[in-house]
């Protein structure tokens, strides 16, 4: 049977009191959106851009990605799988409980990996009623040992946030199903949540598929154990415009050798934004050669972070940075947690993986590479806008910063293996 392609993730909602793309004409001073289809911050939701082989894709910035997502959901036929880090049970969780646990009940097979310490913190209830109506849950990587039913690997943790509904639509970013990353659109809060930066992608179309077969090697790996090699997984398009990279944590993970590769290839701009930026020298290293190189190489990093150390260590890789030519941005107005970069304003990285030993070496994620002049473009607008928002970071004021904040930077750059 041929399934009717939803369109769910290629049609924002339509705009509503436009604007121009321009802060001044924004009610909203973060730059968040935080009402679907508005442009209340500033930037404007783009077209879809078309690849070579027909898929489609929809760039989405803050809560427009999981408004996206719940009508996708809503409209899936036959197959929902979805992969994330956290799952709560505030009012945003519920709402994505209640949909999912409707469609099982309409025969729908759904399918879901949370991850045991990202959603350690919240009601467990919320699972218990997801299975009984139907709704296949894995836990990956159980807290607590007696609850393990194979080798208990506390540090390794599952950071993927990927969502594919019957097989010819997915999408991709760095959201959890939690409030702070919906805005307001599923329950109005009596207290707004601290507003969340960050962006996604939706696909429809042949591309979809890869995300699927990355979401299932997950869940062989969660449901049967063994090497955790089994999650990992590479691929892209025939034509090459889009691949994806599901890297797990072993010695000779490919992440780091791709992202070198991709930063190497650079002729003309890097923009790399970044929510936990704590990498090794190797990355460093590559960053710093571009610019040398005359790359414009630019870094947009958080202003507020939900991880304050990680934020500590990130400013520790400033005065090198910028001693180089490279140019760092602060997001002022909200906790950044946006994990991007885009080459020559033609090759996007996005999704889960942050610039980080954590990621590279401890964690399994996700990440889309995609090589689209047109959706490069976008992003690029994207990275604009948020320079709108963001203080850029002066190297001769820098280094006039007080000696107490240079050694606290220090001493906790020397912990950067575990951040």
């Amino acid at each position: 049977m041929e399934i009717a392609q939803p369109r769910a993730l290629l049609a924002p909602p339509p705009a509503r009191n436009r604007t121009e793309t321009n802060p001044a004409c924004s009610t909203d001073p973060s730059g968040i959106n935080t009402r679907p289809g508005s442009d209340d911050d500033g930037w404007v939701v783009p077209p879809p851009v078309e690849l070579s082989d027909g898929t489609q894709l929809q760039l989405y910035k803050d809560g427009e990605a999981l408004h996206a997502a719940y009508e996708a959901i809503k409209s899936a036929r036959e197959l929902i799988c979805l992969e994330v880090y956290i799952f709560s049970s505030d009012s945003t969780g519920q709402a994505f409980a209640d949909l999912l646990c409707a469609k099982a009940r309409q025969g729908v097979r759904v399918y879901v990996i949370y991850d045991s310490y990202g959603s350690l913190a919240f009601n467990r209830d919320l699972f218990r009623r997801m299975r009984k109506a139907g709704v296949r849950l894995q836990e990956f990587h159980p807290v607590l040992p007696w609850e393990t039913r194979y080798s208990w690997r506390l540090v390794n943790r599952d950071h993927r946030k990927i969502l594919v509904i019957d097989g010819n639509i997915a999408g991709i970013g760095g959201l959890n199903i939690a409030t702070e990353y919906a805005g307001t659109w599923v329950v109005p809060a009596t207290e707004p949540p601290d507003a969340w930066r960050d962006n996604a992608v939706g696909i429809v179309g042949p591309a979809a598929r890869l995300f699927l077969n990355a979401f299932a090697r997950s869940w062989h790996y969660a449901l049967h154990g063994g090497r955790i090699r089994r999650a990992e997984y590479s691929a892209r398009l025939e034509d090459g415009q889009l691949g994806v990279l599901a890297s797990v944590p072993t010695l000779n993970s490919p992440l780091r050798p791709n992202l070198c590769r991709l930063m190497r290839s650079a002729r003309q701009s890097i923009c790399l934004t970044m929510a936990y930026f704590a990498p090794d020298d190797t990355l460093v290293e590559e960053l710093c050669s571009a610019a040398g190189r005359g790359v414009r190489v630019r870094l947009m990093l958080p202003g507020r972070c939900d991880v304050a150390v990680v934020r500590v260590a990130a400013r520790s890789y400033y005065e090198r940075l910028m001693s180089c030519g490279i140019e760092v941005y602060e997001r002022q107005g909200a906790i950044l947690h946006a994990k991007s970069m885009v080459v020559d304003a033609c090759t996007t990285v996005m999704g889960s993986t942050n610039l980080d030993n954590r990621s590279i070496q401890f964690n399994c994620e996700i990440a889309a590479v995609i090589r689209s002049a047109a959706f490069g473009r976008q992003m690029h607008g994207l990275f604009e806008n948020d320079v709108r928002y963001a203080e850029k970071i002066d190297l001769a004021e820098w280094r006039r910063r007080p000696t107490w904040d240079r050694v606290v930077q220090w001493a906790i750059s020397r912990g950067r293996y575990w951040l």
